[in-house]
């Protein structure tokens, strides 16, 4: 009976009943169960258009499942995309809460609010030297974002709706970037910008769950898109993600996804990135 009503809670508010929505690219409307603890560890291969190195970034994150409409991250990032080696580059925080929910028979309708702030110690230009090539040109940069690259808030809303096996979701939010703790940020550089997300995913299997043990495979399509919003400096792109997911025993998953951009014109470090994602997942953290 106990094992019953873990698998009923489980499939109620876990991974086993929105996996489809455990976007890689991007945060779902929907929160994780509460009295949750996720950890997670995302890697990502860039290879550089303006220098003859990939640059690797490293980010160890945590997840807090607070109650069932409130949940926080906290994340660290280690890359040698700026600086000569592999070092620690700072730290972010982000916070979701989802303010409305409209739940149906293998559907549901989900919006929420979410923050960032970031605190980020990396030059804005890259360090030469170290093993990248002294003759790259990787200054004509107008791409900044809060995982690395610069200190800063964002905040915005998401929507995602639930139709049996699919999912779907939509992101419109606002970066304001602030000087790096290493750096002043360059004038020609967008101190505002408006991101947007359009995300799709599909449960493939299991076709029918009998248990929360079964696997999951989950297929996902992504398109990430920003808007840089200062005068002069309004240069935009869009990129499309797709992506496949597992799930084993609802706890853990393994993401794969390939990220380039569709169109734009805003000049960037890179237009492609591979991601490779571990996560797991530990319900019931305070026991009644």
């Amino acid at each position: 009976m106990r094992k019953f009503f873990m698998l009923l809670a489980m499939i109620c508010t876990g991974m086993a009943a929105g996996a489809q929505e455990l976007y890689v690219n991007t945060e779902p409307a929907s929160n994780m169960p509460a009295n949750s603890l996720g950890i997670r560890v995302t890697n990502k291969l860039f290879p550089m258009d303006h220098a003859d190195y990939t640059g690797y970034r490293m980010s160890p994150e945590v997840m807090l499942g607070l109650s069932k409409k409130l949940m926080v991250h906290a994340s660290g990032y280690f890359s040698n995309m700026m600086q000569r080696q592999f070092e620690f580059e700072g730290a972010s925080v982000y916070a979701k809460y989802r303010f409305l929910s409209k739940d149906d028979v293998h559907s549901h309708f989900r919006m929420a609010a979410f923050v960032k702030g970031a605190l980020i110690n990396n030059p804005y230009y890259p360090v030469m030297g170290a093993g990248h090539n002294h003759n790259a040109k990787p200054y004509f940069n107008e791409e900044l974002d809060l995982e690395g690259s610069s200190s800063g808030v964002s905040g915005g809303v998401i929507a995602t709706q639930l139709l049996h096996k699919l999912a779907l979701s939509g992101t419109l939010g606002y970066d304001r970037y602030f000087k790096n703790v290493k750096d002043d940020m360059p004038l020609f550089f967008s101190k505002n910008a408006l991101n947007y997300s359009l995300s799709a995913g599909y449960l493939l299997l299991p076709r029918t769950y009998k248990s929360y043990k079964q696997t999951n495979l989950n297929l996902y399509v992504e398109l990430l898109g920003k808007s840089n919003l200062d005068q002069y400096r309004r240069k935009h792109y869009v990129d499309v993600a797709p992506a496949i997911q597992f799930i084993f025993n609802s706890t853990t998953r393994i993401d794969l996804s390939y990220r380039t951009q569709l169109f734009g014109d805003m000049e960037r470090n890179m237009t492609t990135t591979y991601l490779v994602r571990l996560e797991h997942n530990i319900f019931n953290i305070r026991k009644k």
